[in-house]
């Protein structure tokens, strides 16, 4: 079996993400990693490079300023990537640059690969999230984070990365994917208040205008972190290659999570979540095998 890992990433020094912890956690599972290093204002190139991994590829890369609508540049940064992996491999494992794999997942990754690689209904494989939030210590457990998404998928050039790159389709039609037992673990949300404030701009210039964005981020240098609907306690353990972060945070955050921002409307859905684990309305960008 054959694994290819992939990536795309920009501005990650200017921007704080922890792209080497994010490519380091998924080598020890691949053949090779593809990473697309686009036009940044920092060091990023050098970053990437300073790996020293035979197994990395470096693609330099343009932005299309002008596909930023939607996210759909993301999409297209990605599918760079992809295009350039290895013929012959079998998976491609897709990582974005504020995620990171923890090394208690590897075996059940690697066994799901080998499980499923010679099944051709099965086209990808469907991870679990946590999405911190604030601090290393809290995790977002309201309807507004996704639950899952697909990570890994066959190495099939039909498969496109779909809108904003969170997900893929293959002809524009929803993966069959095998769900497994491992989990994401997403930092994006997890930096100097006055980093992610930045942060939080670029990224929404890919979906409002700058007026919209003077609206939503007024005269303050530092992101609110306060404005947020429900969190809750991280009890477990962060992977290892994250604790270098986690040594040297340099802010402090704090959040009751008994307290709940939420409308009646969501509340009456956060309810029935809690209850029953359905989420209604979930969003699903793949289809689920049994």
């Amino acid at each position: 079996m054959k694994v290819s890992g992939f990536s795309f990433i920009r501005n990650a020094i200017k921007f704080d993400f922890p792209i080497l912890e994010a490519i380091q956690s998924v080598l020890p599972l691949c053949d090779e990693f593809v990473i697309a290093v686009g036009n940044s204002d920092d060091k990023t190139l050098e970053l990437i490079q300073s790996i020293q991994d035979p197994k990395i590829k470096i693609i330099e890369t343009v932005w299309d300023d002008t596909m930023r609508k939607g996210g759909r540049v993301l999409a297209l940064e990605t599918d760079k990537a992809f295009k350039e992996i290895s013929k012959d491999s079998d998976w491609a494992f897709y990582i974005q640059g504020d995620e990171v794999i923890h090394e208690k997942d590897f075996d059940i990754i690697h066994d799901s690969m080998l499980k499923w690689k010679d099944d051709e209904k099965v086209e990808g494989l469907l991870f679990n999230y946590l999405h911190f939030y604030g601090s290393y210590d809290f995790v977002g457990d309201s309807r507004r984070w996704y639950r899952k998404e697909i990570r890994i998928i066959k190495n099939d050039p039909a498969i496109k990365s779909y809108k904003d790159a969170q997900g893929f389709r293959k002809n524009n039609q929803k993966l069959r994917v095998k769900a497994i037992d491992a989990c994401i673990y997403h930092y994006g949300w997890v930096k100097p208040p006055e980093v992610q404030k930045e942060k939080v701009k670029s990224s929404r210039s890919l979906y409002r205008s700058e007026t919209e964005n003077a609206k939503r981020f007024p005269s303050s240098d530092e992101f609110d972190y306060s404005d947020i609907d429900s969190l809750k306690h991280f009890k477990g353990k962060h992977p290892k290659l994250i604790q270098e972060r986690i040594d040297r945070v340099n802010w402090e955050f704090d959040f009751d999570p008994s307290q709940k921002n939420f409308d009646r409307r969501t509340a009456f859905l956060q309810f029935i979540e809690k209850y029953t684990g359905w989420r209604i309305g979930e969003y699903k960008n793949y289809k689920c095998l049994k």
